[in-house]
C-alpha cells in the first residue's frame, strides 16, 4: 500500500462535506491512527476508508469549539474568509490571508 500525499496542509481552513462544521488543520496522520472503538462509532454507511490521510482539526460549529478527527474524503477547502473563533487557533496560529493560518513559532526556552 503506498502512502498518499495529503491534499490539505497544516493551517488550512477546511469544512466537513456532510456535517455543519469547519476547522483549521493542526496535524495530519498519513492513514487512520485512532482507536477501533472510535472507528466503530461511525455509522457503517458513512464510515470512511482507513487508508487515506486523517486530519486533526481545531473545529467549530455554531454552538461550540472542539477538536475533530476527519478523513480526507470528508473535507473540502473553506475559502469563505470568515475568521475562526476556536480559542486554540488564535493561540497557536496567525492569520495568513483567506482560508489559511500560519503556525506561530514555538517559544525558545
Amino acid at each position: 500500500m503506498r502512502e498518499r500525499q495529503a491534499k490539505f496542509q497544516i493551517g488550512q481552513v477546511v469544512r466537513h462535506r456532510i456535517f455543519p462544521f469547519r476547522g483549521v488543520i493542526f496535524d495530519v496522520d498519513p492513514e487512520f491512527a485512532n482507536s477501533e472503538e472510535w472507528w466503530n462509532s461511525i455509522p457503517a454507511e458513512v464510515r470512511p476508508s482507513k487508508d487515506q490521510p486523517f486530519y486533526h482539526l481545531y473545529a467549530e460549529n455554531d454552538e461550540s469549539a472542539y477538536v475533530a478527527y476527519v478523513s480526507e474524503q470528508n473535507l473540502e477547502p473553506d475559502e469563505s474568509g470568515d475568521p475562526m473563533k476556536h480559542p486554540a487557533v488564535a493561540e497557536k496560529f496567525s492569520p495568513e490571508g483567506k482560508g489559511r493560518y500560519r503556525p506561530k513559532a514555538l517559544p525558545v526556552h
